[in-house]
């Protein structure tokens, strides 16, 4: 009962099928075994659209770092009232002034009336002065009539004793008459020296007295010298070439004294005010050259003093440029500036960005394709926009500049 059944065709329908999917299974897998192999290497997926990429090169290297500065003028004192009054003001902020221009009045019947007895009281000193001269002219006059007296006296008595002598010789007077008349001789020297003496002292007692006078009448004109000064610094003058930056009074305000009137700057003066992140503390020294931004361009300059002290993690330095201010700067205008460490010519650089301060510039990651990897680097100057890099990378690398620290120190990472 049993049949022979023919072999049907080898190559049916239904196997053709399955052959070419099992085909097209095979191709794909052998193309998507190099994306397969880097996914599974990769510690990491990262959206390549939220990196930015940089490329090392070489070239030359300059280390800077960008600052902000305040113009500010090394000459701006603030006048001040020399005394209580009424202030009268002759100019107005802004005001452009010259050495001497007057400024402000202040009007002070207080330091006048006290002038004008300072005045009267050296008329009074003076005139004593000179009258205490008349009088020691006066009693020296006296005293030297009395030395005459005293010496015609001592001549008389002289001739008064000769006479006692040759009629003593005669025999016509007696011891007693003799002795008197040599006695009055005596009297008319004391008298003589006496008189002479009187003399000097009333000269000492004078000249003191005069010198007395004298020294209170210098003192009176001393302290009335001193109020003129005052009275004539109520007239306030601009003290050199400059600009009125502030009045901190209204016209006929009642001020008192040593009360700020107004200030004036020198701007011929302007000095550049920059502060300076202390990491940098040791780079800084005057004479660092460094580059002021002002009008789209940069003019140079360089450091003129340091402040020996840190003040809130930062340090003070004043710059002026190397040839003249560019015109229009305002006293307190902020400039940004570029301070010049240092130059390197011919080294391999890249550009600065957040991986340095992720990785404290100890690695980067190099993109190869679709794949970036982890390599350890050494930096050296790194300067605001650019960073030299001494080994770990080559010529034409391209690295991650981004913000590293969110991929937590992975070796590698796939790119999407």
């Amino acid at each position: 009962m049993d049949r022979a059944v023919g072999r049907g065709p080898a190559f049916t329908r239904p196997r053709m099928i399955a052959a070419g999917v099992l085909l097209a299974v095979v191709i794909g897998l052998a193309f998507a075994f190099p994306a397969i192999r880097r996914w599974s290497r990769a510690d990491r997926a990262v959206d390549a659209s939220t990196l930015s990429m940089g490329v090392v090169v070489r070239g030359d290297l300059v280390r800077d770092i960008s600052v902000q500065g305040r113009v500010v003028a090394a000459l701006h004192p603030t006048l001040v009232s020399p005394a209580q009054g009424i202030v009268s003001l002759r100019t107005k902020a802004g005001s452009v002034v010259r050495r001497g221009d007057v400024l402000a009045v202040v009007d002070s019947p207080e330091l006048r009336s006290a002038l004008e007895q300072s005045r009267a009281q050296v008329l009074s000193l003076g005139t004593d002065y000179e009258r205490a001269k008349i009088a020691g002219s006066q009693s020296d006059a006296r005293l030297r009539q009395q030395v005459a007296l005293a010496e015609v006296r001592l001549e008389a008595a002289k001739r008064g004793l000769q006479r006692a002598e040759l009629l003593r010789h005669d025999g016509l007077i007696n011891g007693t008459d003799f002795e008197r008349a040599q006695d009055d001789v005596h009297v008319a020297q004391l008298e003589l020296e006496q008189a002479r003496r009187e003399i000097g002292l009333n000269r000492e007692t004078a000249d003191f007295d005069i010198r007395s006078r004298k020294l209170q009448a210098d003192r009176q004109q001393s302290a009335t010298d001193e109020l003129q000064k005052r009275f004539e610094d109520l007239t306030i003058r601009a003290p050199f070439d400059g600009m009125v930056a502030a009045i901190t009074v209204n016209e006929r305000d009642a001020v008192a004294a040593n009360q700020a009137i107004l200030t004036v700057i020198n701007l011929s003066s302007l000095e550049l005010e920059i502060t300076i992140p202390e990491e940098y503390a040791g780079d800084v020294r005057i004479g660092t050259p460094l580059m002021i931004g002002y009008g789209g361009g940069e003019k140079g300059a360089h450091i003129t003093a340091v402040s020996p002290e840190i003040v809130g993690n930062q340090i003070t330095a004043r710059a002026v440029p190397d040839e003249q201010w560019p015109e229009g700067l305002r006293q307190n205008q902020r400039v940004s500036a570029r301070l010049v460490f240092e130059s390197k010519k011919n080294v391999l650089k890249l550009p600065r960005g957040a991986f340095v301060e992720a990785s404290g510039g100890r690695s980067a990651y190099v993109v190869d394709g679709s794949m970036a990897t982890r390599r350890a680097i050494t930096l050296g100057s790194v300067g605001a926009s650019e960073v030299e890099i001494v080994s770990g990378l080559r010529e034409g690398d391209r690295v991650i500049l981004s913000d590293t620290s969110p991929f937590g120190n992975v070796n590698t990472l796939i790119l999407q």
